[in-house]
Formats: structure tokens, sequence, C-alpha cells
């Protein structure tokens, strides 16, 4: 489950960066909204499977509820997913020996 996360936390980033580039040509250069289409979509759905992947992982790994609080949270500010995993990764948060046979 710990894999699952850490994938699901990188592409929940990878779409918020998709989003705010697509932003940033629809609204600063007035370009193109084609990446406010794509990633506007991607990142919502996205989103959505990160939060169910996110609590799944919180009961399976056994997350006290504030860490399980902190996933969730992270997924609503830019980016900040990726930083949540890797210190949650330094924590043991994401280790196998969590999860009791």
């Amino acid at each position: 489950m710990a894999k699952v996360f850490v994938v699901a936390a990188c592409l929940e980033a990878l779409t918020w960066a998709g989003l705010l580039v697509g932003m940033f040509l629809k609204y600063v250069t007035e370009t193109t909204d084609v990446g406010v289409r794509i990633f506007g979509a991607l990142h919502g759905g996205m989103f959505l499977v990160y939060i169910v992947i996110a609590i799944t992982a919180a009961v399976i790994l056994r997350w006290r509820w504030w860490v399980a609080i902190l996933a969730l949270l992270a997924a609503i500010p830019p980016l900040v997913t990726v930083p949540l995993e890797m210190w949650m990764r330094r924590r043991g948060h994401l280790a196998a020996s969590r999860v009791s046979a």
C-alpha cells in the first residue's frame, strides 16, 4: 500500500504542476486554454484518487489520526504531497513493518 500511496502522491503533484502551467498559459500569456482543460480534468480525477488512497493507506498502515489528516490536507496546496511523502518515508509511516500479519 505504501508504494501505491507514493505513486498517487507523485501523480497528484504532477497533475497540479500541469494545471498551474495551464493556468499560466491561459491567464497570464493568454495564449491557450488547452492545458487547463486537460490538466484540470486530470488533476480533479487524481485528487479524488489520492484522497481514497490516502484514507486506505491510513487504515492499512495504521497511521495516527493526525498523520492521516496531514495526508488529506497535503492535497490542497500545490505540490505538497511530494514533500509530505518524503517526510512520511523518513518518519517510518510508509514502512511495511507498520502492518501486522
